[in-house]
């Protein structure tokens, strides 16, 4: 995964240049000021406690979730998992709609090579202080073999997992888990659709109407359709590190990109027309036209005074050109190394 470092830089400089400029109505973004968290791997929002962002570390750190301030950055709980085996690769952090967090720990930087890996849920504590608490372990599989995988969505609606793969010989997919999690036996997540991206993370919207699927590279907004995602087509993400996590604000209207290192930044990209879930339309905004206010483009691609095309969509092309380039070195280092 580090060996991606200079790619996603030079990837992340170019999304920046392409991006348009940040909505107003913009959360700000913060900066993780606690030293144990160095390599935040998954991000997701509380759903007890407004303003409060879950995030974990990668690998060698312990069965521990962080409870961070999405306004000051400090980390006010610090939840050590019990009656759970070492954790071996934690990926990917979501919140389901029963009120519980789940932990993915779904990566295999070996290529796809474990016969299992595990999830972990435990009930969103209701008040934040550093606190032991007892998770659930559940094995999961898949039914067309081991993968590499860095992101879990858990639906707020329906409360179904989903674990996106990353792109490897063929291609990523999405893989939809049984309708209720049993730790009675394995839980076989079986491939419902191809996702053509290189996925660090993903999360679904508020509503459920939206899905995210975010690269070292860039990311796609999704429509979720019958069960099933209806690509509508790219988001912005901003210049960082190592781009790792994604997470929705609690009204939908903002991703919240988050990255690895030491008092790395999470940072906030607004979204506009098609890209809105639902909800967030029906509620109105300064992106709904709606509501009266001005959308960033319009229906033809255009501003919406109709006129010319911003800056950052002609540089688009380039954008894809120099990641699809990327993408074809990374393929040649991971083909050297096996």
């Amino acid at each position: 995964m580090r060996s991606l470092l200079c790619a996603a830089g030079a990837a992340g400089v170019l999304w920046a240049a392409a991006a348009g400029p940040a909505f107003a109505d913009e959360p700000d973004g913060f900066t993780i000021g606690d030293p144990r968290i160095t390599e935040s791997s998954g991000l997701a929002a509380s759903r007890a406690h407004p303003g409060i962002y879950w995030t974990h570390n990668d690998s060698d750190d312990g069965p521990y979730v962080y409870a961070v301030d999405g306004r000051t950055g400090r980390t006010v709980a610090r939840i050590t998992l019990r009656g759970i085996g070492t954790p071996r690769d934690v990926e990917a952090i979501s919140v389901g709609p029963d009120g519980d967090v789940y932990v993915g720990d779904i990566g295999d930087n070996l290529g796809g090579t474990w016969n299992h890996v595990w999830i972990y849920r435990f009930p969103e504590p209701a008040k934040l202080r550093d606190a032991t608490v007892t998770a659930t372990q559940f094995d999961v599989v898949y039914a067309d073999g081991p993968r590499d995988a860095e992101a879990l969505m858990v639906h707020p609606r329906t409360g179904r997992v989903y674990i996106a793969s990353k792109k490897q010989g063929g291609g990523g997919a999405l893989y939809e888990g049984p309708r209720h999690l049993t730790t009675t036996g394995p839980n076989s997540f079986r491939k419902v659709a191809p996702i053509d991206l290189w996925v660090t993370d993903g999360a679904f919207s508020p509503d459920g109407t939206r899905l995210v699927m975010r690269s070292y590279f860039g990311a796609r907004i999704y429509r979720w359709q019958d069960g099933r995602p209806k690509d509508i087509g790219s988001v912005g993400v901003p210049i960082q590190q190592q781009g790792e996590s994604v997470a929705f604000t609690p009204d939908g209207r903002t991703l919240m990109y988050g990255s690895e290192g030491q008092s790395s930044e999470v940072r906030p990209v607004g979204l506009s027309g098609e890209q809105l879930p639902e909800s967030a339309k029906e509620s109105g905004g300064p992106d709904d036209p709606a509501s009266g206010g001005s959308s960033a483009d319009g229906p033809d691609g255009k501003g919406s005074s109709g006129t010319e095309l911003k800056p950052g969509v002609v540089k688009g092309a380039l954008v894809l050109a120099a990641a699809t380039a990327l993408v074809v070195a990374v393929r040649r280092l991971l083909r050297r190394r096996s």
